[in-house]
């Protein structure tokens, strides 16, 4: 067990104790090789589960939409709602600070614990590097490298930088300064760039653009894995859904694949934080990283708004002002 996981234990058995909070969302080892999987700890005794290593992908704020919308609209005190810790890195932090701001979630009722975050790894990438001598067990798991035995008993040092996720890799908020309480550690250096993938985007003619999100959409088979992954997708009628009116038709036409991601595409402007659920979600292995951050970079460039990260004013999507720049608009 490193150091990092004891100070987090031992921080997670003093808030259950002092019942400061009565539920803990935290992460526990997974039932499969170089995974960990969200787990759900409200008595002192299970706090010896929790876990923190590079396995740590989802973004566990997905489950306060849930918790806090049970009894929404018929329990209206918020004192009798649940006291909860989440455990979060840096993108975490920042989608959970985005469902405060948007009144999903009340602030009173939530502590921020906020990790230091190394990078996560892809599994797919540690399979391809292997060519397909999958790995079964991690041995070390260091600031740069981790140490892995695959099937066949051989032992591999990979270097994180070459089997990090995509999303960690550009991250360039690693840690959250505003968290209730910090776990110190080590964290990933801060990337140059906010995406390579987008500014190769940007780079590319109207046409091209199209030519290229059309081609990409194509393998989309309308599983909603983007949407329910997602926490910022929190409406309780998605526009994809409602037929009174019909937005969208139901086949899986180019025209209803591309509108449907149009759609989500721009309710990800100003909150988007790029924590990757959607991408590690979809089966088609689809690029929706470059589209949602193309909208998070034009937001950041127009109106100086960050999710999770400017607090001082509203996200735009909630927010108008007759001096709001429009240049983005144009003729028919």
């Amino acid at each position: 067990m490193n150091k990092v996981e004891t100070s987090l234990r031992q921080k997670v058995q003093e808030l259950l104790k002092n019942k400061t909070v009565n539920l803990v969302i935290g992460y526990e080892k997974g039932s499969l090789p170089l995974k960990a999987r969200p787990c759900f700890i409200t008595e002192n005794s299970d706090s010896h589960k929790l876990i923190w290593n590079s396995f740590c992908k989802n973004n566990l704020s997905f489950y306060l939409n849930e918790i806090f919308n049970e009894n929404k609209g018929q329990n209206n005190n918020k004192s009798e709602s649940p006291k909860v810790a989440i455990i979060s890195k840096g993108c975490d932090a920042r989608s959970v600070t985005g469902l405060i701001t948007e009144n999903q979630i009340p602030k009173e009722n939530i502590i921020i614990i906020g990790m230091p975050c190394n990078g996560m790894v892809d599994k797919k990438k540690i399979d391809n590097l292997l060519s397909g001598d999958c790995a079964i067990s991690c041995l070390k798991d260091e600031h740069e490298f981790l140490e892995i035995k695959t099937i066949n008993g051989k032992i591999e040092k990979l270097h994180k930088q070459d089997i990090m996720t995509d999303a960690c890799r550009e991250c360039n908020y690693p840690s959250y300064e505003f968290a209730d309480i910090q776990i110190g550690g080590e964290i990933k250096e801060i990337s140059p760039s906010i995406d390579i993938k987008v500014n190769k985007f940007e780079m590319l003619s109207q046409k091209e653009r199209w030519d290229f999100f059309k081609k990409e959409l194509s393998r989309c088979i309308k599983c909603n894995a983007c949407r329910q992954a997602c926490p910022n997708c929190y409406c309780q009628v998605c526009f994809a859904d409602q037929t009174n009116p019909r937005w969208i038709g139901k086949s899986n036409d180019i025209s209803n694949i591309m509108l449907y991601h149009i759609g989500r595409i721009f309710h990800q402007a100003g909150r988007c934080v790029g924590c990757d659920a959607c991408v590690q979600a979809c089966p088609m292995s689809i690029d929706l990283r470059t589209f949602t951050q193309k909208i998070v970079k034009d937001v950041k460039d127009l109106y100086g708004y960050i999710p999770g990260i400017t607090r001082e004013k509203d996200p735009p999507l909630c927010n108008f002002d007759y001096k709001d720049n429009e240049s983005f608009i144009t003729e028919p």
